[in-house]
């Protein structure tokens, strides 16, 4: 090696170290195991959680219908250990669950599906007055009905009449089951029921509540419904938090964080003698076609039956952390191999640091889109931003490098089309940033997808019709305002996807509207 290329080397050396740490910090910081007060033991059973039946590749939308017996009893079997009863929402498909229960020591919690349609409402019904008085020593008590009122599907005195049926003709307590303010908004139901059935679910609320004030937010409701509505008992029929999903104003989701409000609820809980139950045994990704991703996510368990750390033991974010790390950093040293030899001292630092970057934005998308990619469109849409990230990368590299043969061609093929990658970009950024303003509730912020984009072309800008990108800048900085008014200015995933938006929109009018100059 020739001594005026040893310092270069041995730039390139440590700026490859401190980028490959930085994947590293990056990983693990989102992975690191974060330990809790344990809310369950083998010991210390909780006392209720909700049950739906269906695997991962099931919906109850499913044509022709089919729950899987096997499945039921090897889930009972699994929350026995932790639990005391569970709660179900429908009585179709779920004739056996009263056997089942009995077979593993849970009591039930049996719930009828109210809904507009009276034939498919009374059916229910009928089932389940049946299913109660054929098994008095296993079911503790019956649902009339699951957020019927908050649906608009039937009205309050309505309501009341299917609870005074089921009263006259079954020997067990009978409820109502909705989010809190409407048993505020339908006072003719309170007297028609034993008790009431309260979801007080922080994430979801008008007004979000953070993981910090959720607990809180949770007594108060509490509080206020005991001291109203004495002496009936009041249940918490629902509460959890998400464990993946979008944020919501200061509303996080999160593993750490659904362990953290579950730890603690059932703390206070006990602690306070209140009857509850948690939303939800197992994951349910059926739940994101109608809740975005969040919805299928508030499982103690994942899809698979696999714990994930919410009860008891240190929890992580992400489990998987090291395989990711594994692919950004081997993801980032084949971009190095790509770009060859660094062209300049500068391009000796940058260029290990744009590699990591590009990886460490990819392997993000990835793990976003695994867990938030719902339909075909949506997986088709990911894997476009990813290969888009991919061609962005690879220019930006070689652009760095002393490209020499086949490197020098595919520089000049990608440098022929940087302003249709931009374009390509600033397109995705522009729709992204129109379905964030004006139907942003079940999408998931794209950041990750196109902070190098944005970065790169903002740094190095190239040649690229002006009034398409002079359209695509005005619809991506104009957006900015109103996304952060919509999602609160303490929303961080808002404000990053707003710094992306800025960035994008300085890179579009860099490469469309000032002068132009070589990338």
């Amino acid at each position: 090696m020739p001594d005026a290329s040893r310092p270069l080397y041995l730039l390139y050396l440590i700026a490859c170290l401190l980028a490959l740490l930085g994947l590293g910090a990056l990983w693990y910081g989102l992975g690191k195991p974060v330990s809790l007060p344990d809310a369950a033991s083998s010991t210390h059973k909780l006392q209720c959680a909700s049950y739906t039946p269906f695997d991962k590749d099931q919906s109850p939308f499913d044509q022709p219908f089919r729950l899987r017996p096997a499945r039921m009893d090897a889930d009972l079997a699994l929350l026995a250990e932790r639990f005391q009863c569970i709660r179900t929402y429908s009585m179709t498909g779920l004739e056996a669950i009263p056997a089942l229960a009995r077979k593993h020591g849970l009591k039930v919690m049996l719930g009828a599906w109210v809904n507009a349609r009276q034939a498919d409402t009374d059916k229910e019904i009928e089932l389940l007055i049946a299913a109660a008085n054929a098994n008095p020593d296993v079911v503790s008590a019956v649902i009339v009905g699951n957020e019927a009122l908050l649906r608009k599907e039937v009205t309050g005195d309505r309501l009341a009449a299917l609870i005074e049926r089921v009263k006259r003709q079954v020997k067990v307590p009978v409820t109502y089951a909705d989010v809190w303010e409407f048993w505020l908004q339908h006072p003719q139901v309170a007297p028609a029921v034993d008790f009431l059935t309260i979801h007080l679910l922080p994430y979801w609320e008008d007004d979000p509540r953070g993981i910090d004030d959720a607990l809180a937010h949770v007594a108060e409701v509490r509080r206020l419904f005991g001291a109203r509505f004495a002496p009936k008992d009041i249940f918490i029929g629902e509460t959890g938090w998400p464990s993946e999903g979008r944020q919501r104003e200061t509303a996080v989701p999160s593993r750490v964080n659904e362990a953290r409000f579950i730890r603690g609820f059932v703390a206070m809980a006990e602690t306070n003698g209140w009857h509850y139950n948690l939303i939800e045994a197992f994951d349910q990704p059926w739940k994101r076609a109608s809740e975005g991703a969040v919805g299928g996510f508030w499982g103690l368990y994942d899809a698979d039956r696999q714990d994930k750390g919410v009860l008891e033991g240190p929890v992580s974010d992400l489990h998987a952390w090291s395989q990711w790390l594994l692919a950004s950093a081997a993801l980032m040293l084949a971009m190095l191999w790509l770009a060859g030899r660094p062209g300049s001292l500068g391009a000796a630092l940058a260029l290990p640091l744009l590699a990591a970057f590009g990886a460490a934005c990819l392997g993000l998308w990835g793990e976003l889109m695994r867990t938030h990619a719902r339909f075909i469109g949506e997986w088709a849409w990911a894997l476009a931003l990813a290969g888009l990230n991919l061609l962005v990368l690879a220019h930006g590299v070689l652009g760095l490098a002393r490209r020499e043969g086949w490197r020098q061609r595919l520089h000049a093929w990608l440098q022929a089309h940087a302003g249709w990658l931009l374009l390509a970009a600033g397109f995705a950024a522009a729709v992204s940033m129109l379905a964030m303003v004006f139907d942003p509730r079940y999408r998931s912020f794209p950041t990750a997808a196109l902070a190098l984009p944005a970065l790169l072309y903002a740094l190095r800008p190239v040649s690229a019709a002006r009034a398409e990108v002079a359209l695509l800048a005005v619809i991506v900085g104009a957006g900015v305002v109103p996304q952060l008014y919509r999602e609160g200015l303490q929303n961080q995933q808002a404000w990053g996807w707003a710094l992306v938006s800025v960035v994008m929109t300085l890179a579009l009018c860099r490469s469309g509207l000032a002068p132009r100059r070589a990338a």
